[in-house]
Protein backbone atom coordinates (compact mmCIF):
# COMPACT_ATOMS: atom_id res chain seq x y z
CA UNK A 1 0.00 0.00 0.00
CA UNK A 2 0.90 3.32 -1.13
CA UNK A 3 -0.35 6.54 0.75
CA UNK A 4 0.17 10.43 -0.13
CA UNK A 5 -1.01 12.82 2.76
CA UNK A 6 -1.58 16.72 1.31
CA UNK A 7 -1.39 19.51 4.07
CA UNK A 8 -2.17 22.63 2.75
CA UNK A 9 -0.27 25.46 4.56
CA UNK A 10 -1.49 27.25 7.27
CA UNK A 11 -3.31 30.94 7.31
CA UNK A 12 -0.83 33.37 6.07
CA UNK A 13 0.22 37.30 6.59
CA UNK A 14 -2.19 39.41 4.00
CA UNK A 15 -0.16 39.91 0.99
CA UNK A 16 -1.20 43.38 0.66
CA UNK A 17 1.74 44.76 2.87
CA UNK A 18 4.13 44.72 0.23
CA UNK A 19 5.09 41.24 1.54
CA UNK A 20 6.10 38.97 -1.80
CA UNK A 21 4.05 36.15 -2.06
CA UNK A 22 6.74 33.91 -1.14
CA UNK A 23 7.94 35.61 1.37
CA UNK A 24 4.54 35.28 3.52
CA UNK A 25 4.63 33.99 6.95
CA UNK A 26 2.23 31.76 8.70
CA UNK A 27 -0.05 34.05 11.15
CA UNK A 28 -0.64 33.23 14.99
CA UNK A 29 -3.49 31.71 14.21
CA UNK A 30 -2.28 29.68 11.45
CA UNK A 31 1.11 28.42 13.31
CA UNK A 32 -1.66 27.03 16.13
CA UNK A 33 -4.38 25.47 14.20
CA UNK A 34 -1.21 23.59 11.47
CA UNK A 35 -0.29 22.11 15.12
CA UNK A 36 -3.85 21.14 16.43
CA UNK A 37 -3.96 19.43 12.92
CA UNK A 38 -0.79 17.55 12.72
CA UNK A 39 -1.59 16.26 16.13
CA UNK A 40 -5.04 15.34 15.06
CA UNK A 41 -3.25 13.45 11.89
CA UNK A 42 -0.99 12.06 14.66
CA UNK A 43 -3.73 10.20 16.76
CA UNK A 44 -4.58 8.34 13.06
CA UNK A 45 -1.22 7.94 11.21
CA UNK A 46 2.21 6.79 13.01
CA UNK A 47 4.28 7.56 10.28
CA UNK A 48 4.22 10.62 7.90
CA UNK A 49 6.92 9.02 5.78
CA UNK A 50 9.12 11.19 3.41
CA UNK A 51 8.20 15.24 4.14
CA UNK A 52 8.65 17.49 0.72
CA UNK A 53 7.34 20.87 1.04
CA UNK A 54 6.98 23.70 -1.31
CA UNK A 55 9.81 25.95 -0.73
CA UNK A 56 7.60 29.17 0.16
CA UNK A 57 7.83 30.68 3.84
CA UNK A 58 4.44 29.46 4.76
CA UNK A 59 4.55 26.03 3.16
CA UNK A 60 8.10 25.64 4.91
CA UNK A 61 6.79 26.88 8.83
CA UNK A 62 3.80 24.70 8.12
CA UNK A 63 6.44 21.62 7.81
CA UNK A 64 8.18 22.51 9.99
CA UNK A 65 5.60 22.57 12.63
CA UNK A 66 4.11 19.08 11.49
CA UNK A 67 7.77 18.15 11.79
CA UNK A 68 8.24 18.65 15.70
CA UNK A 69 4.71 17.44 16.58
CA UNK A 70 5.83 13.72 15.19
CA UNK A 71 9.70 14.22 16.21
CA UNK A 72 11.14 14.47 13.16
CA UNK A 73 13.81 16.65 12.62
CA UNK A 74 14.01 19.46 10.62
CA UNK A 75 16.46 18.40 8.03
CA UNK A 76 14.45 15.98 6.98
CA UNK A 77 12.15 18.09 4.72
CA UNK A 78 12.74 18.43 1.25
CA UNK A 79 12.13 21.00 -0.22
CA UNK A 80 10.97 21.25 -4.09
CA UNK A 81 10.37 23.97 -6.43
CA UNK A 82 7.65 22.88 -8.19
CA UNK A 83 4.87 22.53 -5.55
CA UNK A 84 5.05 25.99 -5.33
CA UNK A 85 5.51 26.70 -9.02
CA UNK A 86 2.86 24.20 -10.93
CA UNK A 87 1.40 21.73 -8.63
CA UNK A 88 -0.81 19.49 -10.38
CA UNK A 89 -1.41 15.18 -11.19
CA UNK A 90 1.53 15.15 -13.81
CA UNK A 91 4.26 16.85 -11.36
CA UNK A 92 2.97 14.66 -8.62
CA UNK A 93 4.48 11.89 -10.71
CA UNK A 94 7.51 13.64 -11.27
CA UNK A 95 8.40 13.90 -7.51
CA UNK A 96 7.37 10.23 -6.61
CA UNK A 97 9.33 9.21 -10.01
CA UNK A 98 12.87 10.47 -8.27
CA UNK A 99 12.10 8.88 -4.84
CA UNK A 100 12.51 5.15 -3.10
CA UNK A 101 9.87 2.76 -3.79
CA UNK A 102 10.81 1.44 -0.75
CA UNK A 103 8.69 5.01 0.66
CA UNK A 104 5.65 3.87 1.24
CA UNK A 105 4.10 7.51 2.31
CA UNK A 106 4.44 10.43 1.65
CA UNK A 107 3.49 14.06 3.15
CA UNK A 108 3.64 17.10 0.93
CA UNK A 109 3.25 20.63 1.96
CA UNK A 110 1.94 23.36 -0.37
CA UNK A 111 -0.85 25.62 -1.92
CA UNK A 112 -4.32 25.38 -3.31
CA UNK A 113 -5.69 25.22 -5.82
CA UNK A 114 -3.36 22.04 -7.15
CA UNK A 115 -3.40 20.95 -3.71
CA UNK A 116 -7.47 19.82 -3.80
CA UNK A 117 -6.76 19.34 -7.86
CA UNK A 118 -4.31 16.71 -7.04
CA UNK A 119 -6.82 15.25 -3.97
CA UNK A 120 -9.66 15.00 -6.11
CA UNK A 121 -7.89 13.72 -9.14
CA UNK A 122 -6.79 10.33 -6.99
CA UNK A 123 -9.44 10.08 -4.35
CA UNK A 124 -12.25 7.58 -5.72
CA UNK A 125 -14.42 10.06 -3.48
CA UNK A 126 -15.53 13.58 -4.35
CA UNK A 127 -13.38 16.24 -1.89
CA UNK A 128 -14.11 19.36 -0.97
CA UNK A 129 -11.08 22.27 -1.25
CA UNK A 130 -8.97 21.90 1.15
CA UNK A 131 -8.59 24.66 3.30
CA UNK A 132 -5.87 26.06 4.91
CA UNK A 133 -4.22 23.94 7.32
CA UNK A 134 -6.64 20.75 5.88
CA UNK A 135 -5.38 17.42 5.61
CA UNK A 136 -6.20 15.20 3.03
CA UNK A 137 -4.84 11.63 2.93
CA UNK A 138 -5.07 9.00 0.10
CA UNK A 139 -4.16 5.36 -0.08
CA UNK A 140 -3.70 3.02 -2.75
CA UNK A 141 -3.72 -0.57 -3.32
CA UNK A 142 -0.52 -0.18 -5.38
CA UNK A 143 3.33 -2.03 -4.90
CA UNK A 144 5.30 0.93 -6.38
CA UNK A 145 4.33 4.53 -7.30
CA UNK A 146 4.24 3.96 -11.17
CA UNK A 147 1.19 2.07 -10.79
CA UNK A 148 -0.60 5.40 -9.18
CA UNK A 149 -3.57 6.42 -11.37
CA UNK A 150 -6.84 8.51 -11.38
CA UNK A 151 -9.72 7.78 -9.00
CA UNK A 152 -7.84 5.04 -7.73
CA UNK A 153 -7.52 6.05 -3.92
CA UNK A 154 -9.40 5.55 -1.22
CA UNK A 155 -10.00 9.10 1.07
CA UNK A 156 -8.97 7.73 4.44
CA UNK A 157 -8.81 10.85 6.35
CA UNK A 158 -10.24 14.20 5.21
CA UNK A 159 -9.66 17.73 7.68
CA UNK A 160 -10.76 20.21 7.91
CA UNK A 161 -10.06 22.90 10.74
CA UNK A 162 -13.15 24.32 11.45
CA UNK A 163 -15.16 21.31 11.50
CA UNK A 164 -12.42 19.17 13.98
CA UNK A 165 -11.18 21.87 16.11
Amino acid sequence: MKRIILMRHGQAEDGADGIPDFERSLTAKGKNVTRQMAAKLKENIKDPGLLVSSPAFRAIETALIFAREYGIKSEKIILNTLIYSRFDHKTIMEILKNISEETDTITLFGHNPGFSEVASWYSREHLNMIPKSGIACISFNIKTWSELKPASGNTEIFHEPKKIL
